[in-house]
């Protein structure tokens, strides 16, 4: 119980090696993850001997866009600068970090896989990848249109014999 209990104090920073180490652990593991979701996928279908319509070539294709950009978009922010002698100069953006864009575009590719995957039993269930809009509009919605729209009005700064003025003004309303 005591390896699951969260750790006090600050963070250790991680070493530009590290993280170069772990992007490549990452970017492996989702292109399995693509690799093994397209191979499924077409194994299936031809085992199954179904016949592939018009939906499902249009799915596979939109889901192959959502693959090629989500997982180009990981590759080119977390790929590493080196200099000429192999010394890592800048690690990339830090694809494991909580919160991050790359984040999203996991997300993304797990969803996109877990659709195509999920389509072999009825092929509806590609209907699936729609969550990603409504996601997105979510997340607009909470992080930028509702506080921009919803904000207080900025009220007018008033100097301490403004406001006395005006408590005697109430108070003689007030009578």
């Amino acid at each position: 119980m005591e390896a699951f209990a969260k750790k006090k104090g600050k963070e250790g920073t991680r070493g530009t090696t590290l993280i170069a180490k772990e992007n490549v652990e990452t970017l492996t593991f989702y292109r399995n993850m693509i690799m093994g979701a397209n191979g499924i996928y077409f194994a299936m279908m031809t085992l199954l001997g179904r016949h592939y319509f018009t939906f499902e070539i249009t799915m596979f294709v939109l889901s192959a866009l959502v693959y090629i950009f989500s997982f180009q978009f990981m590759r080119s922010m977390g790929n590493p600068k080196t200099a000429d002698n192999g010394q890592i100069l800048d690690p990339g953006v830090d694809l494991n970090m909580e919160g991050g864009l790359a984040e999203h575009a996991k997300d993304l590719i797990i969803l996109t896989s877990g659709s195509q995957i999920l389509s072999l039993v009825w092929h509806w269930l590609w209907l699936l990848l729609l969550l990603a809009p409504i996601r997105v509009s979510y997340m607009l919605w909470t992080s930028v249109i509702a506080p921009w729209i919803f904000q207080p009005a900025e009220e007018e700064e008033v100097n301490d014999k403004k406001q006395r003025k005006m408590e005697r003004k109430m108070k003689r309303a007030m009578r």
